[in-house]
């Protein structure tokens, strides 16, 4: 095979760069697709989308371990029925007022 000049060798190698940065995007968008089908086994449902949305972006940012390390870390969660749409536990702690004030 006669020796590519290096006009013809960086035109291969821009190529090569496209070709694999094609892949790539492939690949990351099937990967994408995966993890998004395994949503759909969650009950995502009980979070806002921007919730949702925090959740992966700071756990993505954190990285694997360290948010499921972080997570494992908070106390045991209530049941999500305890909670009203704010976040405040259903079940006042508040002391009764005097003369119903």
């Amino acid at each position: 095979m006669p020796k590519m000049t290096d006009r013809e060798r960086l035109a291969k190698i821009e190529n090569d760069q496209q070709n694999l940065a094609r892949e790539a995007e492939t690949v990351r968008q099937a990967l994408r697709a995966h993890y998004g089908s395994l949503a759909a086994g969650l009950a995502v449902e009980q979070l806002s989308e921007r919730e949702f949305k925090d959740v992966l972006a700071q756990a993505i940012r954190a990285g694997g371990p360290a948010a499921v390390a972080a997570l494992k870390a908070l106390p045991a969660a209530q049941p999500l029925s305890d909670f009203r749409r704010n976040g405040d536990p259903a079940t006042s702690t508040a002391k009764p007022r005097a003369g119903g004030q």
